[in-house]
C-alpha cells in the first residue's frame, strides 16, 4: 500500500457529530506540523449537533499542499455508516480502521483493506470512552512515524489545563495507539516515505476564518458586529477571542439588521467596522447596505457563502452569492467585491478592504465560503509591518459640507467632534451639507456624484493572476476559493500549453481580463455554482461568452482529481 503516488498521504476521519473527530484532527495536525510535515485539512459536515455523518481529510506531505483530493489512503471509520457515506472514495488500496463487528459487514475488497481496532474497549480500560479519540490520534501518528517525543509534547500541551491525572491518561492512550500499529502486518500498512521540511517550523498553521480575522486586525478594524450564522460565525468567534488583546469591540447583535446598522454607526463615529455574515443573514442586511450607499459610508462586509436558497445546506459550500453581493440593495451606488483564493489572499483582501472602504466611502465585500472558512494549512507568516492602515478623514471646519460635489465623486468625510463643523447624514436624498432635499436637479447631480466613484475605483482594482506559461492555448478561469484546487490539478495534468487565470476581485473587473481571454484558443470557466455567475459578469463587461463551463453545486468543494478529469476532457 503506497502513499497515493503523489508524495503525500491522505487520512480521512469519519463518524457522527459528537464522536470527537475534531479532537483527533487537532492533535494529529499539531503533531505533524511540529514534526516538520506540511499539513492540509478540510472538512464536510451535516447540519446537526449529534448524529449524521461528518468527515475530515488531513493530508501530510514533505511539500506544500493546499487542496483536497478524493483519494483516501487511510480511513478511520468511527461509525460503521462511514463506509457508505464516503462511497466511491474508498478504493481497494484504502486501509480502513474500524471497530470490530461480529457480522463482518463493512469489510471486503470493495471497501478497502479492513483492520479491526477496538478503540472503545481500549478506552474503557483507561477509565472512559472519551480516550478513544486520543488512541485514534496515536494510531495515525504511529502509522506516519511521528517522533514519540513530539506526540507526547502535543498531548501534554493539549490537556495541561485539565490536571495531571487527565494528562497521564491521555499520554497512555496515545502511546497505546502508537504501539498497536507495530502489531499489524507490514504488508497491510501504507508506505509512508515522506521527508520533513525544516521550513515548516517557521510557518503558522492557520484556517480560513483566522486569516480573515487577522486581515481585519491588520486593516485597523476596531468594531465587529454580527449575528451568528454558519459558516461566518468562526470569524466572529475569532475576533471575540482576541478583542481584549487588540482593543476592539465585538458585538453579537440581536439580528442582522441591527448588526449592519451598528457597523454604519461605528464608521460614522470614527471606528473601522466590519460585519461578518452568510447569505441568509446578508439578505436581511440589504436595506442597511442601501443606507451605506446613500450616506456614502465606508463598510466592510465579510460574506461567507453557503448553498441556498433560504436555509439551503447551511453547513456546505458554494460560490452562488456573487450576484447577491453585486445587486443587493435598492437604488444605484458603487461597491467593491473581493474574493480571496487562499489563506494569504484572505488576509490580504480583508486588510485591503478597510483601506478601500475608507478611501472611496463605499461598501467593500470580502466574499469567502464554507470550504475556505473551515480549511487550514501551514503558510509563511504574514508581513504585518508592511500593512498600512490608511485613514482619509478630515477635520470639519465651520463651512464643512459632507457631500460636497467633487470631480472624483469622493466628498470629504469628517468624524463628529473633530472640528467645529456639523457632520450631517440622512437616508433621504440630501444637499451638499446633508440636509434633506427634493430638488430634482440636485438629485441628479448627487446620483452622478456617487456613481463617479465607480470610475475611480479602477485605480485600485486587483489584477487577475496568471498562473502558468504566458504562451498558453488553454486558459482555465476561476475565482475565489477554487484557486489552489485548480493549481494542483493543472500541475498534475503537466500541460505546457495550459494556464490559469484567477480572479481575487470580481467587481469591478480588471481590464487585463479581456486581453488574457483573447490570447487563448480554448477558455474553460470553473465555478462553484449552477449558472456561471462570474461568466455572466465577464460577458457583461467584455462581451466574451465562455461556453465551456465546469460547474459544481452539490454542496461539496471541487477535488483535484475531479478538476483533472473534467478539464482534461475539455482539452482533448
Amino acid at each position: 500500500m503506497a502513499d497515493g503516488g503523489s508524495g503525500d498521504i491522505s487520512l480521512v476521519l469519519c463518524g457522527q457529530a459528537g464522536q470527537g473527530i475534531q479532537t483527533v484532527e487537532t492533535l494529529l495536525s499539531r503533531m505533524a506540523a511540529r514534526a516538520g510535515y506540511h499539513i492540509f485539512s478540510t472538512k464536510e459536515y451535516m447540519s446537526r449537533v449529534r448524529g449524521g455523518m461528518n468527515s475530515t481529510q488531513i493530508r501530510l506531505s514533505a511539500r506544500s499542499i493546499t487542496a483536497p483530493v478524493a483519494r483516501i489512503d487511510v480511513l478511520v471509520a468511527l461509525d460503521p455508516a462511514a463506509i457508505g457515506h464516503l462511497g466511491g472514495r474508498i478504493s481497494t488500496d484504502t486501509l480502513v480502521l474500524m471497530e470490530p463487528r461480529g457480522d463482518n459487514s463493512g469489510k471486503g475488497d470493495s471497501q478497502g483493506i479492513a483492520i479491526e481496532v477496538p478503540l472503545s474497549d481500549m478506552a474503557k480500560d483507561l477509565g472512559s470512552k472519551v480516550y478513544a479519540n486520543v488512541i485514534a490520534a496515536g494510531l495515525l501518528a504511529g502509522m506516519v512515524k511521528l517522533p514519540s517525543e513530539v506526540v507526547a509534547d502535543v498531548v501534554r500541551s493539549a490537556f495541561a489545563s485539565k490536571g495531571d491525572e487527565i494528562v497521564q491518561n491521555n499520554l497512555k492512550a496515545v502511546q497505546q495507539g502508537m504501539d498497536l500499529v507495530g502489531t499489524w502486518p507490514k504488508d497491510r500498512m501504507p508506505h509512508v516515505d515522506l521527508t520533513v521540511d525544516p521550513h515548516v517550523a517557521e510557518q503558522i498553521l492557520l484556517r480560513g476564518a483566522e486569516a480573515v480575522g487577522l486581515g481585519a486586525l491588520a486593516g485597523g478594524c476596531t468594531f465587529v458586529s454580527s449575528y451568528p450564522m454558519s459558516p461566518s460565525t468562526a470569524v466572529l468567534t475569532f475576533m471575540a477571542q482576541h478583542a481584549r488583546d487588540f482593543g476592539i469591540v465585538v458585538e453579537q447583535a440581536e439580528d442582522e439588521i441591527a448588526a449592519i446598522n451598528m457597523a454604519l454607526g461605528g464608521w460614522y463615529a470614527g471606528a473601522r467596522s466590519m460585519v461578518t455574515t452568510s447569505g441568509g443573514g446578508f439578505a436581511l442586511m440589504t436595506e442597511g447596505l442601501s443606507l451605506a450607499g446613500m450616506i456614502e459610508s465606508p463598510l466592510v462586509i465579510h460574506l461567507a457563502q453557503r448553498p441556498g436558497p433560504a436555509t439551503g445546506l447551511p453547513t456546505r459550500t458554494e460560490q452562488a452569492d456573487l450576484e447577491l453581493a453585486l445587486y443587493a440593495g435598492h437604488g444605484e451606488f458603487p461597491r467593491i467585491i473581493l474574493a480571496p483564493g487562499n489563506l494569504r489572499e484572505a488576509f490580504e483582501c480583508t486588510q485591503q478592504a478597510f483601506n478601500l472602504a475608507d478611501r472611496y466611502q463605499v461598501p467593500v465585500f470580502v466574499l469567502t465560503d464554507q470550504y475556505l472558512m473551515d480549511t487550514y494549512y501551514n503558510v509563511d507568516r504574514f508581513d504585518i509591518e508592511a500593512c498600512k492602515v490608511e485613514s482619509h478623514t478630515v477635520t470639519a471646519d465651520a463651512d464643512y459640507r459632507r457631500y460636497a460635489l467633487t470631480d472624483s465623486g469622493v466628498s470629504p468625510r469628517a468624524v463628529p467632534g473633530k472640528g467645529p463643523g456639523l457632520v450631517i447624514v440622512d437616508s433621504d436624498e440630501h444637499d451638499e451639507a446633508g440636509h434633506i432635499t427634493e430638488d430634482l436637479d440636485l438629485r441628479v447631480r448627487m446620483v452622478d456624484k456617487r456613481l463617479r466613484k465607480g470610475q475611480i475605483l479602477q485605480e485600485s482594482v486587483r489584477p487577475p493572476t496568471l498562473i502558468g506559461p504566458e504562451d498558453y492555448r488553454h486558459l482555465i478561469v476561476c475565482w475565489g476559493s477554487t484557486r489552489q484546487i485548480v493549481v494542483e490539478a493543472l500541475a498534475g495534468l503537466d500541460r505546457q500549453d495550459a494556464a490559469i487565470l484567477h480572479l481575487s476581485q470580481v467587481h469591478p473587473l480588471h481590464p487585463d481580463i479581456e486581453r488574457h481571454l483573447a490570447a487563448a484558443e480554448n477558455v474553460i470557466l470553473l465555478e462553484g455554482n449552477a449558472t456561471g455567475q462570474l461568466g455572466k459578469q465577464i460577458h457583461l463587461s467584455f462581451g466574451v461568452e465562455i461556453d465551456r463551463r465546469i460547474l459544481k453545486y452539490n454542496g461539496l468543494a471541487f477535488t483535484v482529481e475531479e478538476v483533472v478529469d473534467r478539464v482534461k476532457a475539455m482539452m482533448d
